[in-house]
């Protein structure tokens, strides 16, 4: 490994959090529940995989070869009941919904993982899995269907903490007066009229949900691995039934870490396609830069609750616009001494500041202890990296003054070595965009515009009106136009002469009825509200001093 760094992780399985340490040094296997493919995927999906993106991405810094699998259910009661009613058929329907998930993955910039398996592509290690079940006597057969038999395994519970006399029948579990138990559950199941079905030792059928996780993970990272993931929702039935089914099925078989993200909830309850009170990822990135609904999804520690609110995505989105106006103000200032760096340090002339080293070194400390603390997430966002931004904006007005010239060339590296640390920590959070930041910039303004129902015309033609009321001292319609357009989430910043527009939040006010009610979001705000008060200010300085200094070298702002 390229750096030794202690990473601790929470184990459901253990309800604690320990140390991680790779059965394989140097190398990890992740196994994470994909989606059932059968509709657009909703902002509950993001939390999960933002959540093991950003956990794939944090071990890949740490130096570690990762190898990470994420299923698709592409075979399942649900995709047959959507495939019947549009008449189409199920691994047809089922195919199309993985590719527009896999967009929507793009999209929010999760990374691809090693492999991304089927499980119509995987029937012969599914059916394997299940004979073996069935012959160490954990499994019984009953007309075709296959049940595991869960009061044969002793240790069923130890995942979730239930009892088995907790679990009732038509609880998460199919009601079924074969059954032995009314807590067994299918591992295979009898082929019925008109939906797909697999040849089998028992007969034509298709397998139970659980069994696919566990032959599928098995088949890529062995029985035994390291990290297995998925949202708190899947700890049971699911993850609970694979860990059965898996040590049934081979003694030896053992995951270190079973880790589990927290619900994205709406009135206080988990946000999901069968309460139908979900928003698709393609509802907010509509409107919202998909950065910005990454940003929100970090911005509460990953196995923590967090409401859905348009209030908490506009502070995103204007933290993101803050975070890449700081980025394009470092690189508009450096331009003009571009071809100057880069030769080797002399005692005469500095590359770096006692501070701005002392804040690169804070800030990757910062980083890594916090990452490294069951990847705290939020702090990175709310403390240490705005910490990191508000000096880049210091250092850019340091080069507005008149210095010697060995001073200023430690000033400019330092914005150029502080900015190689902040691209780093950007792009481990998978917050750093392959475009240029300009045109970041210019899509935070498009949705801007769009959530406003303004063209950019529409703006600057309001800009005019305002110009030709203040030049007719009529300051009261002056105020009403800019207090019209900030109430729409776009501020009107007046230098000298020159009037300009960047997105803002718009004033607190009623949630629109279509998203889930403020009050959701109340608690979260409280706790943000400290850090949120020095942002605006940060961000109205920035504004401020972006403007002044492009306007010094000429520079057109958007």
């Amino acid at each position: 490994m390229a750096k030794e760094q202690e990473l601790q992780l929470y184990n459901t399985l253990t309800k604690q959090k320990e140390i991680f340490k790779p059965k394989i040094p140097g190398k990890v296997g992740m196994y994470v529940c994909g989606v059932t493919s059968y509709d657009l995927s909703h902002i509950g999906h993001a939390r999960a995989y933002v959540a093991f993106d950003v956990l794939f991405r944090y071990l890949k810094h740490l130096g570690y070869e990762v190898t990470f699998v994420r299923n698709f259910t592409d075979v399942d009661d649900k995709i047959i009941r959507r495939a019947n009613e549009l008449g189409e058929d199920p691994l047809a329907l089922s195919g199309r919904y993985c590719q527009e998930f896999l967009d929507d993955m793009d999209d929010i910039q999760c990374l691809t993982p090693s492999y991304q398996p089927l499980v119509s592509d995987h029937m012969d290690q599914i059916r394997d899995m299940i004979s073996q079940i069935i012959s160490k006597g954990f499994a019984y057969e009953m007309e075709g269907d296959v049940y595991f038999a869960v009061d044969k395994f002793p240790n069923y519970g130890q995942l979730s903490g239930r009892k088995l006399g907790d679990n009732r029948a038509g609880e998460r579990v199919a009601v079924d007066s074969r059954k032995r138990h009314p807590a067994d559950f299918a591992l295979w199941k009898a082929a019925k009229p008109g939906e797909p079905s697999w040849d089998s030792p028992w007969g034509p059928g298709r397998p139970g949900w659980h069994i696919e996780c566990s032959a599928m993970s098995a088949h890529y990272l062995t029985h035994s691995f390291d990290i297995h993931g998925g949202g708190m929702d899947l700890i049971f039935p699911h993850h609970e039934n694979e860990l059965a089914q898996s040590c049934a099925a081979c003694p030896e078989s053992h995951v270190s870490f079973w880790v589990h993200n927290g619900f994205v909830t709406a009135n206080d309850e988990k946000m999901s396609k069968s309460l139908g009170n979900f928003f698709t990822i393609r509802e907010v990135t509509k409107l919202y830069h998909p950065l910005a609904l990454r940003h929100f999804l970090m911005g509460t520690h990953y196995r923590s609750p967090v409401n859905y609110s348009i209030s908490q995505i506009e502070i995103s989105s204007e933290a993101v616009y803050y975070i890449y106006q700081t980025l394009q103000d470092c690189q508009d200032a450096l331009f003009p001494f571009q071809g100057s760096q880069g030769a080797e340090p002399t005692a005469k002339t500095p590359r770096i500041t006692p501070a701005a080293k002392e804040c690169i070194s804070k800030l990757h400390t910062d980083f890594e202890t916090k990452l490294s603390d069951d990847i705290h997430t939020p702090y990175i966002l709310n403390a240490a990296l705005q910490e990191a931004l508000r000096f880049m904006n210091s250092s850019v007005n340091q080069l507005k003054k008149k210095m010697q010239k060995q001073q200023q060339s430690s000033v400019v590296q330092s914005i150029i070595e502080l900015e190689k640390e902040v691209r780093q920590v950007l792009s481990v959070l998978g917050l750093l965009s392959a475009l240029p930041y300009s045109e970041v910039l210019q899509q935070l303004k498009d949705k801007a515009l769009k959530r406003a129902g303004f063209t950019e015309e529409d703006v600057f033609y309001q800009i005019e009106e305002r110009a030709l009321a203040r030049k007719n001292k009529d300051f009261k319609r002056s105020d009403e136009i800019r207090s019209v357009l900030a109430a729409k989430g776009i501020a009107l910043m007046d230098v000298g002469k020159e009037t300009v527009w960047r997105p803002c939040i718009p004033p607190v006010q009623e949630e629109q009825p279509l998203y889930p009610s403020r009050i959701r979001t109340l608690q979260c705000q409280i706790n943000q509200e400290k850090w949120h008060r020095q942002f605006q200010l940060d961000v109205a300085q920035l504004i401020f001093d972006s403007i002044i200094y492009s306007a010094s070298f000429g520079i057109i702002m958007n």
